[in-house]
């Protein structure tokens, strides 16, 4: 499997990369990135667990049963490669 694949098999799924552009600049709480982001709530909870267990983002303890996450070193990685996918889609065709 080429390296491309392997992050792809990570942050190729619907969602998962913009789960981690919504946390680049500070943690999010699960409400909000479900609000901010229109994903229903299933994929929202199986993108995070996936993210999770591949090392991306960790989650938060909160007060009154609330969850947040936070990208880790290796999601905060992602940085450029997002930016440059979206400049990549901002382009007229």
């Amino acid at each position: 499997m080429s390296d491309l694949a392997a992050a792809l098999d990570i942050v190729g799924a619907r969602w998962a990369l913009l789960v981690v552009e919504q946390m680049l600049d500070e943690p999010k709480r699960y409400g909000d990135l479900q609000r901010d982001l229109g994903v229903p709530t299933n994929i929202l909870a199986t993108r995070l667990r996936e993210l999770e267990v591949a090392g991306v983002l960790v989650r938060l303890p909160l007060r009154h049963n609330t969850r947040a996450y936070a990208l880790t070193e290796r999601g905060r990685a992602l940085r450029e490669a997002i930016i440059a996918l979206g400049n990549w889609g901002a382009e007229e065709a």
